[in-house]
This record gives structure tokens, C-alpha cells and sequence, in this order.
């Protein structure tokens, strides 16, 4: 996880004084990759810089931190010859304590991991030249972290069985801001997952002009005139990828009626109809761990595999 203040808050709140364990640096074969980051409290723990003895290792140092009060730490840890892993390769490891008085209401980007002092200049010319979501640095005794990069946006448009498991697979991946639409309040589950933003619409394709045009959509409903409404306003409006739920013979009625309401086969052609990838299954679940695969891959227009689901 990168940086979340309102999440490191909760927990501080919840669990009282919190260790933030990130992977600061890695050589060779590592398992999680520089800036993945979890928190430790005194019983419990939340998210995984890669599990094994390293993440036992991190997780002891963590809590002999808390016993102690102290508040940074740092250490490079060779997977192979300290810990016996078959990576190979070395993970540099940062520790830092928080608690409600020491969380700043921003966490400094640049930051000393020992006492106090003015910023050497070599940390602010490293600083400024940092871009959005890049790994952290170690320099001159501060930790430098990047900005975190903008998350790339999701418009999940259906809320029943396979838009469920598309949102409860997709949720907790990082770097995803996922909006939610179907028709109204009484459409969505009891519990929504933490940051997906749902929106009741009676006409949800009068919405499609609000997401941005470097979105991912997914077209869902239960309903196939809304679905083909939604089709032709999102390749009206324009997207980075577009799934539709359907098998082929739909998908065949669909380009024949989209292509009447003007649009060139070549567009048409961007959406992708069915979604999934059937060698896995045409249950819900299987359906969205096959689109999720697609959009890890960076929102691949080709979000379908073989026939339909």
C-alpha cells in the first residue's frame, strides 16, 4: 500500500501506535517491489510486503519498536544468506513509528530517518525531480517518497451477480478509482467496498458524459436496451477500454444496431463482447477474475477469450 494518512489514522485510532513497514529498495529477485508498504500494531497487521520469513522478520522488528518507542529504523535484509528465502535477491527495508501525536496532518515526501536537520541539497534536487508513483529513494539519511501516481479510473455500470464480483475482485487492487452506476439505491449490496463510489441514476447512460475518457467501462445491467444506450454513449463520448457482458449472438444484434446509430465498424470494434475468459468458468466469480486479469494488463480492449459468457 502507498501512503494513506485517513487509513494509518484509523488504525492508530483503532489499534493505538502503528509501525509502517515499506520496502525501500530492492536488488535481484525480490517478492514486492520498492514502495509496497504494511502496517503493524501491537496484535495485528494489514496488508503483506511479500509474507515469508522476511515479512515475519519485518513483523518482529515492528513490535520490538513499538516495546521500545522508537521511532525509525532501517535495515537490508539478503533474502538468501539472513533469511534462507530462495529469492536471491536483498530487500532495504524502512520502519517507522506513528501514533496521534506524531501523524502529521501530511506525511513530508522527504523525510529524515535519524535526527532533524535542514534538507541537504542533495535531497531537494532528488525531490524535485521525482515524478508521480516513482520508487522510493534512500539518500544522505532521508527517505524520499513519490507522489503516488493518479488512479486509473473504472465505471462499473450493473450492479448485479458479475458486477458484484468484478467490484469485490477489483477494490482492493491499488491504483484503481472505481465508480459504480445501476438504476437505484436498493440495486447495490449492504456493503459497499472502501472507495468505490456508487451512483443511483434512473438514466444512467445520461452519466456516461461525466467519466473521463481515459476510463475503463464494463456494461453489466440487466437490461439489454440500456446496455446497447450505454454502448452507443460511451463510443459517443470515448473510453480506453469497454467490456460488454453478452455472447455472441448479442454482440452480432448489437454492432448491426450501433452501426445504424452512425458509428464506423472500426469503433464499434473497440468494445469488447463477450468478457471473461471461458477456460475458467462462466460463474460470476470466474467472470471477473478473467476481466480483472484483462485490466491488470492495462485495461486491454481484448477483454474476452474464445466464445461467450
Amino acid at each position: 500500500m502507498s501512503f494513506d494518512r485517513p487509513a494509518l489514522a484509523a488504525t492508530i485510532a483503532a489499534h493505538g501506535p502503528v509501525v509502517r513497514v515499506l520496502v525501500a529498495a530492492t536488488a535481484g529477485s525480490a517478492p514486492r517491489d520498492p514502495g509496497t508498504a504494511m502496517l503493524v500494531w501491537s496484535s495485528g497487521q494489514s496488508g503483506t510486503i511479500g509474507g515469508g520469513a522476511l515479512e515475519h522478520e519485518a513483523v518482529l522488528s515492528a513490535r520490538d519498536m513499538l516495546a521500545a518507542g522508537r521511532p525509525t529504523a532501517q535495515r537490508r535484509l539478503p533474502l538468501g544468506p539472513t533469511l534462507r528465502q530462495c529469492c536471491g535477491g536483498a530487500v532495504t527495508l524502512v520502519w517507522e513509528r506513528f501514533d496521534d501525536a506524531s501523524l502529521p496532518d501530511t506525511l513530508p515526501r522527504a523525510r529524515p530517518l535519524g535526527p532533524a536537520g535542514d534538507m541537504p541539497v542533495s535531497v531537494a534536487r532528488k525531490l524535485g525531480a521525482m515524478r508521480p508513483g516513482a520508487a522510493p529513494t534512500l539518500i544522505d539519511g532521508w527517505l524520499i517518497e513519490a507522489a503516488p501516481p493518479e488512479r486509473r479510473p473504472l465505471w462499473v455500470w450493473g450492479a448485479g451477480h458479475v458486477g458484484r464480483a468484478i467490484v469485490s475482485v477489483m477494490a482492493p487492487m491499488p491504483g484503481r478509482a472505481i465508480t459504480w452506476i445501476d438504476l437505484a439505491p436498493d440495486c447495490f449490496p449492504t456493503d459497499i467496498p472502501e472507495g468505490v463510489i456508487v451512483i443511483p441514476a434512473a438514466a444512467p447512460a445520461a452519466l456516461m458524459p461525466r467519466a473521463p475518457q481515459e476510463a475503463d467501462h464494463l456494461i453489466l445491467t440487466r437490461d439489454h436496451d440500456l446496455d446497447l444506450a450505454l454502448c452507443h454513449a460511451a463510443l459517443s463520448h470515448g473510453f480506453a477500454s469497454c467490456g460488454l457482458i453478452g455472447s455472441a449472438t448479442k454482440w452480432a444484434r448489437f454492432r448491426s444496431r450501433l452501426s445504424a446509430l452512425g458509428h464506423s465498424n472500426a469503433l464499434i470494434s473497440r468494445i469488447a463482447c463477450p468478457i471473461g475468459d471461458t477456460s475458467l468458468g462462466r460463474d460470476p466469480q470466474a467472470i471477473a477474475v478473467g476481466v480483472a486479469a484483462a485490466l491488470l494488463k492495462g485495461g486491454n480492449e481484448k477483454m474476452t477469450r474464445d466464445r461467450a459468457v
